[in-house]
């Protein structure tokens, strides 16, 4: 009861003029740069946490977590309308939502998003309020042999359920994406890998320009050749088609809980983040679907879970950063930075030294996850008006859009380089059914995958037994193997029930 009071007080100490303000500000700021393709809530975070040095702790803190909130469920905006998607984790969101988008309901996809994203962030800070010290306990059995089996599980997930035909071409894509994150400095030994004499490659693939040819440069090539003046259909019939986001959800609730639960547990795991929260939830949505094979072809399901996982993530990430100064995710690192520079040192002493802290942290995420709400339907007919463009003013924009947020990252010509030729590569996985986003996730997991499989081996003196020992390990074991042999099985046993029952029907 103690703590709820402390909360409360924080959520009523920050209601005033100032605060709500630059909430909003922050935001608006936060989901324009999620929107648009190349920036991220990392890239918004690390720019803005150098321009709020000088500003009082707790302004500074308002603005970052704004802008957090708001760039996770941004990135949705553009994945829904010209299938671009703004950050990583909304690539999940991409495969329905541009589906109903051009269908005439991309409207009724934002707001879905919106009211989605809003009941993931404030379940995700609900649980930073109240059951920090459980889910960092779990957090703490995860070791080297479970980072490893995630990893592995979570690009094969990707892999089936981004596959448009054959799952074994998502497998494939997947792989390729490790492949590629294996280029640069080796993480345990420090010795270059794959770089065939060129320095550029010395600190690996930016994932940004990676992210932008893959997605971008397919789109902006198939809508210019395509016959289409516009990207999508016209919202003209939008009013007959509108829906309530939030009945929407309440029939889906279970499926929220579930997903909350995904981007939670994901989201407090050091390192992992919202971009495999939202392909868990993706996948998870799908089998428990009671049409799963409509899943994919422009359904809410599969806009729902993606969204309520990454932004419920958001809760999830603070967690370990707060209790053990352990980001959660490549966001909640830079804002780890934020902190310190504040003179907030996260860690078991928190509490001790800061004992409000987590509370107005908490509370800030709260009156962040309104303001969302209020930005969101501010901008969401405005933003959903971009399909209307005609695609020869709409594509050159984004391409333009795509170039600048390639070259903002590093201010680097290899980097547009590089989007060039993913780009390339991109139009010829399309063209052969390889899904691009396997690729991206296999990019995202594979240095997490590959430090800790051979940190495993060495811990274990090289017998590779070690992945057998531990129960979390052997959980996510299960899953691996589910995943490679189930679907098999069970159509096998399908197709053999279908045959005895033929037989007896003779």
């Amino acid at each position: 009861m103690e703590g709820l009071a402390q909360f409360f007080i924080a959520v009523a100490s920050f209601l005033n003029m100032k605060t709500l303000i630059l909430l909003f500000l922050s935001s608006s700021l936060g989901v324009i740069i999620g929107a648009l393709p190349g920036l991220s809530a990392t890239m918004g975070i690390a720019l803005l946490t150098g321009l709020t040095f000088s500003a009082d702790k707790m302004d500074a803190l308002t603005i970052l977590m704004g802008v957090y909130v708001g760039a996770i469920y941004g990135g949705s905006i553009t994945a829904i309308l010209i299938n671009v998607p703004g950050t990583g984790s909304a690539a999940a969101t991409a495969l329905d939502g541009h589906k109903l988008a051009l269908k005439g309901e991309g409207a009724n996809a934002i707001k879905i998003t919106r009211a989605a994203s809003v009941l993931g962030t404030f379940i995700g800070m609900a649980c930073l309020a109240t059951i920090t010290p459980i889910i960092t306990s779990l957090a703490l059995q995860f070791t080297s042999v479970e980072y490893f089996l995630l990893a592995t599980f979570g690009v094969l997930i990707c892999g089936s359920v981004s596959a448009k035909d054959m799952t074994i071409k998502g497998w494939a894509a997947g792989i390729i994406g490790v492949l590629i994150a294996f280029i640069g400095m080796d993480p345990v030994q420090g010795i270059p890998r794959f770089i065939f004499g060129n320095n550029n490659l010395m600190s690996g693939i930016n994932i940004i320009p990676a992210m932008i040819g893959f997605f971008a440069f397919p789109q902006i090539i198939k809508t210019l050749c395509g016959n289409h003046d516009i990207l999508a259909p016209t919202l003209k019939d939008e009013k007959e088609k509108r829906i309530n986001s939030w009945s929407t959800l309440w029939q889906h609730l279970g499926l929220v809980i579930r997903s909350s639960a995904i981007g939670v547990g994901i989201g407090a795991l050091p390192g992992v983040g919202e971009n495999v929260a939202a392909w868990l939830a993706y996948d998870h949505a799908k089998k428990t679907s009671k049409e799963p094979e409509k899943v994919g072809t422009g359904v809410y399901e599969g806009v729902i879970a993606p969204e309520v996982a990454n932004n419920a993530a958001i809760g999830g990430a603070l967690i370990p950063l707060l209790s053990l100064a352990v980001p959660g995710s490549p966001p909640a690192a830079v804002l780890l930075g934020a902190l310190l520079l504040h003179g907030i040192r996260p860690g078991p002493m928190l509490n001790v030294e800061f004992p409000t802290f987590t509370y107005e942290l908490s509370a800030l995420l709260l009156l962040g996850t309104f303001m969302l709400w209020v930005v969101g339907v501010m901008l969401a007919n405005p933003l959903a008006r971009i399909i209307t463009i005609p695609n020869g003013i709409l594509m050159p924009i984004v391409a333009v859009l795509c170039i600048i947020g390639s070259y903002a990252m590093n201010l680097s010509m290899f980097d547009l380089t590089a989007m060039f030729i993913f780009g390339l590569l991109g139009i010829v996985l399309e063209a052969t059914g390889y899904p691009s986003a396997a690729i991206i996730l296999g990019m995202l997991l594979g240095g997490l995958l590959d430090e800790n499989f051979r940190r495993a081996l060495l811990i274990g003196g090289g017998d590779p037994t070690v992945f057998l020992v531990r129960p979390i390990g052997l959980i996510f074991l299960a899953a691996i193997l589910y995943t490679l042999i189930g679907p098999t099985i069970s159509r096998k046993v399908r197709d053999r029930f279908k045959d005895i029952q033929a037989n007896s029907a003779e």
